[in-house]
């Protein structure tokens, strides 16, 4: 049976949402086809109208969740003072406590190095824009857009790490300290570099 263009896009959409919060929430090799499909309403054998694997799934997940942050990164450059808050919502409890729907980066993280070369591919593709996207939006201070867009790496390298292991930590004080010590050292350099 033959499903309309606008129906047969809105499920694939769905599978890529369910995907991309299992795939945060357990890594690529602690979720299956037949749990994605599941979460997403469907049968498993739907799957493959779909993808040609689980690998097409995780690749199109992987630069589907960068391309997500880019525009939230947009977002933010559109309001007034895009950095400091960018780093604020970043670095927060709540954005610690949901990791089905926080960042990927930060999700996926070491899971990505041990994909095959296909999801690492359509990672890196990604996150390459995401850094020249971010680089005139969260470095404003620093001019020049190769030294914007090492700024722009160095930030979001800073975050990144501080939410992996804010996450990783088993003492919440621990964990809060990590954020709280990182939040302040971005926003302090960002004060400075505004000057």
């Amino acid at each position: 049976m033959r499903y309309p263009p606008e129906e047969t896009a809105a499920k694939h959409e769905r599978i890529l949402e369910e995907a991309a919060r299992l795939f945060r929430e357990r890594g690529f090799d602690g979720v299956g086809v037949a749990e994605v499909m599941k979460a997403a309403g469907l049968t498993h054998g739907a799957f493959y109208a779909h993808f040609a694997s689980k690998e097409a799934l995780a690749a199109e997940v992987a630069a589907n969740s960068v391309a997500r942050g880019r525009g939230l990164i947009a977002e933010a450059g559109k309001a007034g003072s895009p950095q400091v808050q960018y780093v604020r919502s970043y670095l927060s409890r709540s954005h610690r406590g949901d990791p089905g729907a926080g960042c990927a980066m930060a999700s996926f993280g070491s899971d990505i190095a041990r994909q095959p070369e296909s999801v690492r591919s359509a990672y890196s593709a990604e996150l390459s824009r995401l850094f020249d996207e971010m680089a005139p939006v969260l470095s404003e201070a620093v001019t020049g857009a190769a030294a914007q867009r090492a700024e722009a790496i160095r930030l979001m390298s800073s975050m990144v790490g501080a939410l992996v292991l804010a996450r990783c930590v088993n003492d919440p004080k621990l964990s809060d300290e990590i954020l709280l010590a990182v939040r302040r050292a971005e926003l302090k350099r960002l004060e400075e570099a505004a000057g």
